[in-house]
């Protein structure tokens, strides 16, 4: 079984690190510019960001 996890990313747009969830249901967008950080598909969220951390 999988655990669920935060990841901490950064914007490939505007370098904002943002804390996400990394099993997201719906689409995820930085606080800074809108651009969207990650996408749901199936279980895990489809990360389109830089991933600094796991936490």
């Amino acid at each position: 079984m999988a655990k669920s996890r935060f990841v901490k990313v950064r914007c490939s747009k505007c370098k904002n690190i943002q804390t996400i969830f990394g099993k997201a249901s719906t689409k995820v967008r930085c606080l800074g510019c809108e651009g969207i950080l990650a996408v749901p598909s199936g279980g895990n969220a489809k990360i389109r960001a830089r991933v600094e951390e796991v936490l």
